[in-house]
């Protein structure tokens, strides 16, 4: 698969809003376009050129973080106040000052390519591999990251980001997969799934997908599918403790526009169908926080799943928000205001493979110095006083011991002062 970068020209990083008129504390978010080509889905189809929009807060610069929306939504769903209000700002737990926030939009959502972009039910059955693998190739070959500090996901995200630490367990210090478990799509979750889509293929209107005006049934599927699986019991139960306040919550939200296209939605909500990161938890290598509500309608705690599976993941563990009357089931980790201070905890504690690696670095530089002053001492004692050159080979894989102050080196071979900091010295 060969990637290509769209021209400055074409895609630029346009700011969302103006620096003047941008009322959130941290930096505009800006956007781009980068185009995969010849990209392979799993079901073996090749698309030429496959669209992959991205939006970004912060610099380059900054420590790489990878947020991952969920199904239905895009970047923008990542910008509210609820969430990158309580996180992107200074000093909060993602200060956008100091790491370089990309936020995806996933094949087939926002302006990514999706089915709408002229395909239709001819646009290739993509699922979360497929989705996990264009976005490993934008940040890698588009964006040209190595490596990220985290990698956190929301539901559909969530599940994504467990994809991510199986598939490449090296990329990323801290994964947070939100409201989301790594066993497969089933049970419930799947079942209320299945019937909101075959409520909207068993409607005329959608005519096999070729309907000229979007089908009615799209949004009463999707009114009863939110209401059955998001919300939260309790605080469903203090919003309409009676049926007059059930009835105009549903008619208020039967009255909200929906933007979605319906060929598009289905895609969206069908990609799950085939997940389960269940059979390669153990290749995670990162630390991993995963974050779930007590009162999650899609993933309920008392089913054991989650603590189970955990249990084979080295460096994991589970942060389960308690259920009240704020919390608003499978949907409360769209509030980072519950989790907030977590998420700091395993930013200040989980390793930093950047930092290390700069840490890495200092210290051959300083072996490399030490023993060259070593090399001066070996060379008068071999060679009669004569003291090496700057240019002389340094030592390399040496174990150094110290008595009077001389140096002994055993063990050593020699290498050019070019690979010096690309030598396996143990410390001293």
């Amino acid at each position: 698969m060969k990637p290509f970068r769209v021209t400055a020209a074409i895609v630029g990083a346009i700011t969302l809003a103006c620096s003047a008129a941008w009322a959130a504390d941290y930096p505009a978010p800006k956007t781009g376009d980068w185009i995969a080509k010849d990209f392979k889905f799993h079901t073996g189809e090749v698309m030429p050129e496959l669209r992959l929009h991205y939006t970004t807060v912060g610099e380059p610069s900054g420590q790489p973080v990878v947020v991952l929306h969920g199904s239905g939504g895009s970047a923008a769903s990542m910008l509210t106040p609820a969430f990158a209000g309580e996180l992107y700002g200074p000093g909060q737990p993602l200060d956008a000052t100091k790491y370089y926030i990309i936020i995806p939009d996933a094949i087939g959502h926002g302006k990514s390519l999706k089915p709408s972009d002229g395909l239709r039910t001819k646009f290739p059955q993509y699922n979360y591999d497929d989705m996990v693998d264009a976005q490993y190739l934008l940040l890698t070959e588009g964006l040209g990251i190595k490596h990220v500090r985290m990698i956190i996901g929301n539901s559909m995200g969530g599940m994504q980001t467990w994809i991510h630490g199986e598939k490449h367990p090296d990329f990323m210090d801290i994964l947070v997969p939100m409201a989301s478990q790594p066993t497969a799509m089933a049970s419930r979750n799947w079942m209320l799934r299945r019937m909101m889509l075959e409520t909207i293929r068993s409607d005329p209107d959608y005519k096999d997908g070729n309907y000229t005006t979007q089908p009615r049934s799209l949004k009463i599927a999707n009114v009863f599918f939110g209401l059955a699986t998001s919300g939260g019991s309790l605080a469903y139960q203090k919003l309409a403790p009676t049926a007059e306040k059930a009835d105009k919550l549903v008619d208020d939200r039967l009255a909200l526009p929906i933007k979605a296209d319906t060929n598009d939605y289905l895609y969206q909500w069908g990609s799950s169908r085939d997940y389960d990161a269940s059979p390669n938890l153990e290749r995670i290598a990162a630390t991993l926080l995963a974050i779930n509500a007590a009162d999650d309608e899609r993933n309920p705690p008392e089913t054991g799943i989650m603590e189970r599976e955990l249990k084979r993941v080295k460096n994991g563990k589970l942060y389960l928000i308690p259920a009240s009357e704020s919390t608003r089931g499978h949907g409360t980790t769209a509030q980072a205001k519950f989790y907030k201070q977590q998420l700091k905890e395993v930013l200040d504690t989980a390793r930093n493979a950047r930092c290390s690696a700069h840490r890495h670095d200092a210290h051959y530089q300083s072996m490399a110095a030490r023993f060259s002053f070593g090399e001066m001492i070996l060379g008068a004692a071999v060679g009669g006083g004569s003291v090496a050159s700057p240019s002389a080979p340094v030592v390399s894989g040496a174990v150094a011991s110290r008595s009077s102050g001389m140096v002994a080196l055993t063990g050593a071979t020699f290498i050019s002062p070019s690979r010096a900091r690309m030598s396996a010295v143990s410390p001293g």
